[in-house]
């Protein structure tokens, strides 16, 4: 072993002092993963306001695939065909492969999820905490609809601008009373029944469905698509 160094003032031990205390690991932490709470509610709302629908057409499907397969010999221009407004309107209308008509199951979900903004609720987590039960799915994608048990739809057509800024013409459906039956599966670990309930009813007054709504992505909307629970 070294020997202690003298110094001035006495000696000085130059040893190594050997560790008293070993090493704390930080404790880990154990998982509390809850058993999947799964439950049901349903609500029948009323339509205060107008609903308009515009689902993406099947014919204009047809023809984007048209063009994409037929790759470069495609004419870069063509003769404009006559609009059929009366085939539009029927078009944009979501009818179920059992011929009721109806909306977009997922309207009712996004419209939910946009609404937590309203209550300071994380949207991120509402997108894992309530899904809408379909009543059907759509002729054409197969997307999950809602049935519609109220309301008749007529004609509208409105203005409206393209992507390049040139003002059209669009002919969609508009169910001016219509009603519904939601099916909301929620999990009860995140949500409480008052919570999906408190929900439905800030779609309904706040967010809207449809074309035209106050929560549209590209304007301040119409007020379309509101309605409230009965």
């Amino acid at each position: 072993m070294p020997r202690p160094l003298a110094t001035a003032g006495g000696t000085h031990d130059t040893t190594t002092p050997m560790a008293t205390k070993a090493t704390e690991r930080p404790a880990v932490k154990a998982l509390n993963i809850t058993p999947p709470d799964f439950r049901t509610i349903s609500f029948e709302i009323e339509g205060t306001a107008p609903l308009v629908i515009n689902r993406f057409s099947a014919k204009a499907m047809e023809m984007i695939r048209a063009t994409q397969e037929a790759g470069s010999t495609a004419k870069s221009k063509k003769t404009r065909e006559a609009k059929n407004f009366d085939a539009l309107f029927e078009d944009a209308k979501h009818v179920s492969v059992d011929g009721w008509e109806g909306f977009a199951a997922s309207s009712i979900r996004n419209a939910g999820i946009s609404a937590c903004r309203a209550c300071s609720y994380v949207m991120t987590r509402a997108k894992l905490a309530f899904m809408v039960q379909a009543d059907g799915l759509d002729r054409v994608d197969f997307s999950p609809l809602i049935r519609l048990t109220k309301g008749t739809a007529v004609q509208w057509v409105a203005p409206t601008r393209n992507a390049t800024g040139v003002v059209d013409l669009r002919s969609r459906p508009m169910y001016p009373e219509w009603g519904a039956t939601l099916r909301i599966r929620y999990d009860a670990g995140m949500f409480t029944e008052t919570d999906v309930a408190n929900l439905i009813v800030r779609i309904g007054m706040q967010v809207g469905i449809g074309e035209g709504r106050p929560d549209s992505k590209n304007s301040a909307g119409l007020g379309y698509g509101l309605f409230q629970v009965i």
